[in-house]
């Protein structure tokens, strides 16, 4: 650590004596001497127990000095043996509920959050693109189409140096362990994720990538295509085998003449398709769409002007208001809008403002709106109560400039209850957008079930917007959500929902997501600019 480590460490706004000893004795050693302790007294799978809904810390504590639970497969024993019920502040009731959640759990730990895994993706092509050998490398798999959430991080690098090009990658400085390294291929664990390399020739990038992208039942779809017109498709490229007998066409992969491979355009255009962007690769009908000319022009991250929905520390913020405005002009973002927590239930630590609180907020920001460049509307992030009704009095939701309702609690309704609720707050005349619908949290909870197509419909009647939350945790609505909101003529607005400066740069996985659902710019409220967004706030409050 460098001389001035620790007084820097200590000099962390929020970071106190206790807290700087520790980072540094970590960065110093790699270890905590007092966690080590704890997890003695207490050798349990903390993340991977507490990945059940329902069960926190406390309650793994309570159930390994009750039972000796130490792991997911021990809980579930004892659960479907009915022996949680009998633990000290643990019933029948809380015993079903582990139970039930326990295979959403088992899903979460194989699955990593986007988030998680884009970052790291992103800094190991950084280390391969730095090697002279190296002439292309990009991502594929579900990462490359932005899937919420990933099993693996799949690069793809082309290079007539393999060897050379496999001992960088295994000997970065991230790498925690190899799983195996052969001449075109390797595997490695990096900050806890499989990382998967493989190498091609620069003549079949093209080819490997669309490949090896997928997702399997589009590439089927582009598969069967190819056959319907004597080519073979492949990672290798695409081949007129016209003149090949059937047997050496599945037997030779690389059999007949090559007329496609080098660039991912070159496969798309050897079946006489335009590139399909790769988000929307699911087979869902965008090769018919591409066949017909008609694939939507999606929305990309340089047409996004603003963020309609972030905090500041007056409700869970870390940032005070001139502060995060600062931020979002730094970002580039030509108007933000502040929309801290309303009081309410789901609202955590208490955190929300009154409405008295949100007058006087609402009096402040309008005043930055004219100290700024960038445009400042004045919110608020209030809760859908359970019943659809929404937890700010009408009267001040009428000042104000943006209103996104929230559903925060109560999050395990039945399908028809959950969806009337929605469809009651969209309907609200004074609601905006509706923010993160389903209330999900990826690989902690389901969130509401919900029919999208009536809650679209009401939206769409009502010019509410529907909120794809940009946060990695959230990525709500999905983006086969996005994609139905859309067909019902809803608008969309991407958030990121941001609690700090830092959160901006969620923004990207907003966007993906919404590329996901087929949306285009004219979809996206905070594609548009401020008059237009203006016009489309003051529609929503007079409907």
């Amino acid at each position: 650590m460098a001389a001035d480590g620790p007084e820097a460490v200590a000099a962390i706004e929020g970071v106190g004596d206790a807290i700087s000893e520790k980072v540094i004795e970590y960065l110093e050693t790699g270890t905590i001497d007092e966690l080590e302790e704890l997890r003695a007294e207490l050798p349990v799978e903390m993340d991977e127990l507490t990945a059940v809904e329902g069960v926190g810390p406390k309650s793994v504590g309570a159930l390994f000095e009750g039972l000796g639970i130490t792991n997911l497969d021990e809980l579930e024993a004892a659960a479907e043996a009915g022996e949680i019920s009998a633990v000290k502040g643990f019933g029948a009731k809380t015993e079903e509920n582990i139970l039930e959640n326990i295979p959403f759990a088992r899903e979460a730990q194989e699955r990593e959050l986007l988030g998680h895994a884009r970052p790291v993706a992103d800094d190991v092509l950084a280390h391969m693109r730095g090697a002279d050998v190296v002439e292309e490398a990009a991502v594929a798999g579900s990462i490359r189409r932005w899937k919420p959430t990933i099993g693996d991080v799949d690069i793809l690098v082309a290079t007539d140096s393999a060897t050379e090009v496999v001992e960088r990658f295994r000997s970065w400085d991230h790498v925690d362990s190899v799983i195996e390294a052969g001449e075109q291929r390797a595997s490695v664990r990096a900050r806890g994720i499989q990382i998967d390399l493989r190498v091609v020739v620069p003549s079949e990038f093209g080819s490997a990538i669309q490949y090896f992208t997928g997702s399997r039942d589009h590439n089927v779809r582009l598969r069967n295509r190819a056959i319907d017109r004597d080519m073979k498709m492949n990672e290798y490229g695409v081949f007129d085998v016209s003149e090949v007998d059937e047997a050496t066409r599945e037997s030779d992969r690389r059999a007949g003449t090559r007329i496609a491979g080098e660039t991912e355009a070159s496969m798309y255009d050897a079946i006489n398709l335009p590139w399909i962007p790769p988000e929307i690769r699911e087979d869902t009908g965008e090769v018919a769409a591409a066949a017909a000319a008609e694939l939507p022009c999606l929305i990309d991250h340089d047409d996004i002007r603003g963020d309609v929905h972030v905090h500041t520390s007056w409700s869970d913020g870390s940032l005070d208001l001139e502060a995060l405005v600062a931020a979002a002009e730094r970002f580039g973002h030509d108007y933000v809008a502040i929309c801290d927590h309303a009081a309410g239930p789901g609202i955590i630590g208490g955190t929300g403002l009154s409405d008295a609180e949100l007058e006087t907020q609402a009096a402040e920001v309008r005043a930055l709106d004219e100290q700024f460049d960038i445009g400042v509307l004045a919110g608020v992030e209030t809760n859908v109560h359970a019943d659809g009704t929404i937890s700010v009095a009408d009267d001040l939701l009428e000042t104000l400039d943006i209103v996104v309702a929230s559903p925060h609690s109560e999050l395990d309704q039945g399908v028809e209850e959950a969806t009337d609720r929605l469809v009651r707050a969209v309907s609200h005349p004074a609601v905006d957008v509706l923010g993160h619908p389903t209330g999900r949290l990826i690989n902690s909870r389901a969130g509401l079930e919900i029919r999208i197509e009536p809650i679209a419909s009401a939206a769409a009647e009502h010019g509410t917007a529907l909120e794809v939350n940009a946060n990695p945790h959230r990525l709500d609505l999905s983006g086969a959500m996005v994609r139905a909101a859309i067909e019902a003529n809803a608008t969309i607005a991407i958030n990121t929902d941001a609690h700090s400066a830092a959160e901006f740069d969620h923004m990207r996985y907003g966007v993906h997501t919404a590329r996901r659902g087929w949306a285009e710019p004219v979809d996206v409220i905070n594609a548009w600019d401020r008059e237009e967004l203006e016009s489309f706030l003051a529609a929503c409050v007079s409907s």
